[in-house]
């Protein structure tokens, strides 16, 4: 942002590709923004609303992810490429990247398997793990709370995994608006610590808090969130998932993909072009 202020104030036009998230929380940085930046190109339209009711300018291009994901995803050759078998449930569990996130997140989202394999002990169980670290610290947890279940781990991108899955539970982040653009149902789950939560109560203006819901305007993923994130909460949803065709959804999720599918490359050239007299 300082760079881009500098560039500015020496007669550079500046282009911010990326809004922050500038909707959700500490929402007085949108005028930093609008001093360093001549155009701000943001994935979402509910971005480019939040900066029309400032008058910054700012063009919608879409989301690049959108049109890296196809409108259909394959689970067959997932499953394929994961080794996991064809002819059974998959439930993909991602309890997030970072270490705080499955320090956290390792316990209710484990105990809740452990429910649910106890409904269906043929349900399958596939865990991304980011890096060799994230792996061995998920299975530790694993080990000390349920040894008796078969987690699938595997080094690979969230992508292939959700992919492979019949449902999915996840920790909130940009990986809910990648589950849903791969058309899979899903729970989200996630805690923090006291002081962090105390925070972000306060600090965060969204009614929601993954992006499909703040996309929609509508919950139409149930999210449960500190002390609503309980194996109890979430077995209850995720039975109800695996036990439907879940058609409205998915055709909810089709038609938000089509809403952020707008060759996000293309449109944000073209926004340059037009800032800089070239289009």
């Amino acid at each position: 942002m300082r760079l881009e202020l500098d560039l500015k104030k020496a007669g550079t036009k500046t282009v911010h590709y990326v809004s922050p998230s500038v909707w959700a929380w500490r929402q007085k940085r949108i005028h930093k923004i609008a001093e360093a930046t001549k155009l701000v190109l943001a994935f979402l339209p509910f971005e480019k609303a939040f900066y029309d009711k400032f008058q910054v300018p700012c063009e919608f291009v879409g989301h690049t992810l959108a049109d890296a994901i196809p409108l259909e995803s394959d689970a067959k050759q997932a499953r394929e490429l994961l080794g996991l078998a064809a002819d059974k449930k998959w439930l993909a569990v991602l309890p997030g990247s970072r270490s705080n996130e499955l320090k956290m997140l390792s316990q209710p989202f484990i105990e809740t398997c452990v429910k649910l394999h106890q409904d269906d002990p043929d349900l399958g169980f596939v865990v991304a793990a980011v890096n060799e670290k994230r792996k061995q610290q998920f299975i530790e947890a694993w080990q000390s709370i349920a040894p008796q279940l078969d987690f699938h781990i595997v080094l690979d991108t969230a992508r292939n995994v959700i992919t492979a899955a019949d449902v999915v539970l996840l920790a909130s982040g940009t990986v809910a608006l990648e589950c849903m653009l791969l058309k899979r149902p899903m729970v989200v789950g996630y805690k923090m610590n006291a002081i962090t939560a105390f925070l972000a109560k306060r600090l965060v203006k969204t009614k929601y808090v993954s992006l499909p819901n703040i996309l929609a305007d509508d919950e139409i993923v149930k999210e449960f969130l500190l002390e609503a994130c309980t194996p109890e909460n979430l077995y209850n949803e995720l039975t109800t998932l695996l036990n439907s065709d879940n058609s409205a959804v998915i055709a909810k999720f089709t038609e938000m993909h089509h809403w952020i599918r707008k060759d996000a490359d293309k449109q944000a050239a073209n926004a340059v072009l037009n800032l800089i007299g070239k289009l």
